[in-house]
């Protein structure tokens, strides 16, 4: 019987391990953390948004630069293929207002324990507290440190990593890999936060202000690029801003950041308004006794925390007419110095390049060597779209394993 060794306990090593033991291979996965799943567990704290419902074309439009390679996966195993998976597991899923996918108990631990159930079923083993140090230097052998802290080595017919990238290292995801696998010469790109917040020299009034307060519905694009700009609530903290629109404009940021020093993020406090329509409304509620926050107040309904970052981003007084007012509501410039720390982020951009890869994810370099998830070079919004990346690289990884073994040996065609 043929062996498989899986290295990461997340959903793509996990999805890789229940693949490879449903058609007869003899399946380990080795895990870093006392249990598995973590960073999974972690993401369902406030509701589990395993994939998303919007049409094909949209959905792959969120995987950027990465949208042609993972095009082909997603047709392997795509949104409905993970809503069925989880129905089986006796967690159907639902559709949320934004289009988001949840599954019905809107936790990760119902579902983790079932998929762990099962897998204990299909007769895979995991290793708890094992860290993956490197290859041995005879073929099919990897190193290992154990629980106890001693070294081993595994013989195994082939190996799916998913190790993830380097975001909550606490999670056992800290990026260790890339220095063995830059050592057999595996071209990676480097790992950069994604999903991150920003960080931004507020001043210390505003930061003690508004610390924890919510930009509501706003519209954030990056100044020079002409992305669309992406919606919803950012959250102001005393270092800068944080929420669903800043990640989906992680990447514009970091590219400007990285040209210029620094970048400036346009916030639209009011995206169903166009200037005209707001020229209009300043100018005809202002009554001459207003002061300025009054007057936005009762004309567009700005509240405390937009009115102050007006002030804040023009260093003094609000302009006073309606016209210019109008387009400084419409694009608040905020300057953003850096993105967050890799470690505060909530996944990676960079990993292993896609030339390094076949179309079943085995490495061309090491035959019989797989990788799957946030090891390889895309990322995405949250949304439910890193998830599903994350199954479909792990279920193609997996069959790209079994057509592996099933190859014929040169014993078989002489």
């Amino acid at each position: 019987m043929s062996t498989a060794t899986v290295i990461g306990g997340g959903p793509a090593g996990l999805i890789a391990a229940e693949v490879l033991a449903r058609e007869g291979v003899t399946v380990t996965v080795y895990d870093r953390m006392p249990s598995p799943g973590r960073k999974f567990l972690l993401a369902g704290h406030g509701g589990l948004n395993i994939t998303h419902s919007e049409d094909r074309d949209p959905f792959l439009a969120r995987y950027g630069a990465a949208a042609e390679h993972l095009a082909p996966m997603l047709d392997v195993f795509g949104p409905q293929d993970l809503r069925d998976w989880c129905a089986g597991l006796g967690e159907p899923t639902f559709v949320g207002s934004s289009g988001r996918v949840f599954p019905r108990s809107f936790r990760a631990t119902p579902l983790v324990r079932a998929w762990l159930a099962r897998l204990a079923d299909l007769g895979v083993r995991i290793e708890r507290r094992h860290r993956w140090l490197g290859w041995t230097e005879h073929p099919g052998g990897l190193r290992f440190t154990g629980a106890d802290g001693a070294e081993i080595e595994v013989t195994t017919d082939v190996v799916i990593f998913a190790l993830g990238g380097a975001s909550w290292p606490r999670l056992g995801s800290d990026g260790g890999w890339l220095g063995p696998f830059s050592e057999r010469g595996v071209a990676v790109t480097p790992l950069r936060p994604a999903n991150v917040g920003v960080r931004v020299d507020w001043t210390s009034t505003f930061a003690e202000r508004f610390e924890g307060t919510p930009l509501k519905h706003v519209a954030l694009s990056v100044r020079g690029h002409t992305a669309r700009p992406a919606r919803g609530d950012a959250m102001v903290t005393r270092t800068g801003l944080e929420g669903g629109p800043v990640y989906a404009t992680g990447a514009a940021i970091r590219d400007a950041v990285d040209a210029d020093g620094h970048c400036v993020l346009e916030v639209d406090l009011r995206p169903d308004l166009t200037i005209e329509q707001l020229t209009e409304r300043l100018q005809e509620r202002r009554r001459p006794k207003d002061s300025g926050s009054t007057w936005l107040r009762r004309s567009i309904a700005l509240d405390p925390v937009g009115i102050s970052l007006l002030r804040e981003s023009s260093g003094g007084p609000l302009p006073s007419d309606a016209a210019t007012t109008a387009a400084l509501v419409k694009a608040v410039p905020v300057v953003v110095t850096a993105p967050m720390p890799i470690g505060r982020a909530i996944s990676t951009a960079g990993g292993i390049a896609w030339d390094e890869v076949d179309e079943s994810l085995m490495l061309r370099r090491l035959p019989g060597t797989f990788v799957a998830g946030e090891m390889l070079d895309w990322e995405a919004p949250t949304g439910g779209y890193l998830l599903q990346a994350s199954f479909s690289t792990g279920v193609v990884a997996a069959q790209g394993a079994v057509a592996w073994l099933s190859r014929p040996t040169d014993r078989e065609t002489a």
